[in-house]
């Protein structure tokens, strides 16, 4: 086999570096050990390298990965084309796949097997095509189950149509997807769909960001600005989380859309607005009509067509091919479209509870396509987590964060999703809750 020409080795444990050094002499010409990355970025500019092996932590007692990302993101900025190989231990592999999504070519774990290390430092060193960029909207796969059949065909109904549509389903279960997809098929596709995020809206920016404002209208409103319903003129204006919008603001938003105009802060000039409005929720909105949190005359505005998502775990006959269709887009993605879900893989992903639903299912493939070696899927890739406790189960978190999901999880079975509520249980902002929801996926 030819000789690489070069190659860069980060790492704090000398005899690790007099290791490797031995394995690598076959396979590059010139090899330069560091045992501490101060220096990096001075060596990185003195020559160019075809590979750089570098170590995820850096000095005794710092052992979270944290400093790794550091210097990846350093080299990263001073070398954009430069393969990075991480090397890291067992118990890190979720740092390293969070390393590979923001830039690493590949990673290694401690103690190494000397021939996968070889092979990971030659494949990365070796100048390959740039990786297909992942689409923005992955196109809307139905699947094979009698509920998504019968989805489809009422969304090929509506969605020629200017109807508001109220989209419900669990987290995970693809009802942003399914927004872009009626925006797809309608007469007004021409134009981008316009999102928003209404539980991410707070009240003293819910006019300026919905309506938009004029100049002067408040401290920092140095220039007019056009708001979400201006932008999606002509469109459709999706608005995610309509559940969490605070039921002061309701109102408001029903006023806008009952007149088809909308005021800027700080203006008193009506502009009319022509858009088609989809809306999603995991909430019941019925049952917060009962509660008084949500207003009657809203929802009936805004529901004109109902849509409802199955979760997974209800339509099983299409878990193989959405896990078979993720597989060959991360696949192609991480330039491994060779890799095959095997028998025992594809039993193990059938049977699982699939709580996060498309999302939970889409996201672990990609970490499977990403750790995975040879051309078999295997089981151990996936690193699924067991389901949930139920509040009988004794607590088993281990973590901080899983303490956080947990106490999260129970305060909203006990308020019956009143983010309000839950928030005012757990002691936080209802927009901390709020982040905790989206970091965690619940």
């Amino acid at each position: 086999m030819k000789k690489l020409s070069s190659i860069l080795i980060v790492d704090d444990n000398r005899s690790v570096l007099s290791a490797l050094q031995l394995l690598l002499k076959p396979v590059f010409d010139r090899i330069l050990t560091l045992n501490s990355p101060v220096t990096l970025p001075s060596v990185l500019r003195q020559e160019p390298w075809q590979v750089l092996l570098l170590d995820m932590n850096f000095g005794a007692g710092i052992n979270n990965g944290g400093e790794g990302l550091y210097w990846l993101h350093e080299v990263k900025r001073i070398c954009p084309t430069l393969p990075v190989v991480l090397f890291t231990a067992y118990a890190d592999i979720d740092l390293a796949v969070k390393g590979i999504k923001e830039g690493a070519a590949d990673f290694v774990v401690k103690p190494w097997d000397n021939q996968r290390l070889i092979d990971t430092l030659t494949t990365a060193a070796q100048p390959k095509q740039q990786a297909l960029p992942r689409p923005e909207t992955p196109l809307m796969y139905w699947g094979e189950s009698r509920a998504m059949q019968n989805l489809r065909k009422l969304v090929e109904k509506v969605a020629p149509t200017d109807a508001n549509i109220l989209i419900t389903g669990e987290n995970g279960t693809g009802k942003e997807m399914l927004a872009r997809e009626l925006h797809a098929l309608s007469g007004r596709r021409e134009r981008e769909m316009v999102t928003v995020d209404m539980g991410a809206l707070t009240p003293s920016l819910f006019e300026s960001e919905l309506f938009g404002h004029v100049r002067g209208a408040f401290t920092d409103a140095h220039t007019d600005r056009p708001g979400k319903f201006e932008a999606a003129n002509h469109s459709t204006l999706f608005m995610d989380e309509i559940g969490n919008l605070p039921y002061p603001l309701q109102a408001k938003l029903l006023t806008a859309l009952q007149r088809r105009n909308v005021v800027r802060v700080g203006s008193n000039t009506p502009i009319p607005v022509d858009i088609r409005l989809i809306c999603a929720t995991n909430r019941n909105l019925p049952l917060m009509v009962d509660r008084g949190e949500f207003r009657e005359d809203l929802l009936y505005r805004i529901n004109t067509i109902h849509l409802e998502i199955p979760p997974l775990r209800e339509r099983p006959e299409d878990i193989l091919p959405l896990a078979r269709l993720f597989t060959a887009r991360f696949g192609k993605q991480y330039g491994r479209p060779d890799l095959t879900l095997n028998t025992e893989a594809e039993e193990i992903l059938l049977h699982h509870p699939w709580k996060g639903n498309i999302r939970e299912l889409e996201h672990t493939i990609e970490k499977a396509i990403i750790i995975s070696d040879g051309t078999d899927i295997t089981p151990q890739a996936f690193h699924l987590q067991a389901p949930p406790r139920t509040a009988t189960d004794s607590p088993s978190a281990t973590t901080l964060e899983e303490m956080e999901i947990q106490m999260i999880r129970q305060a909203m079975d006990t308020c019956s999703g009143n983010l309000s509520a839950v928030a005012a249980q757990l002691g936080i902002s209802r927009q901390t809750l709020y982040n905790k929801m989206k970091k965690y996926g619940l």
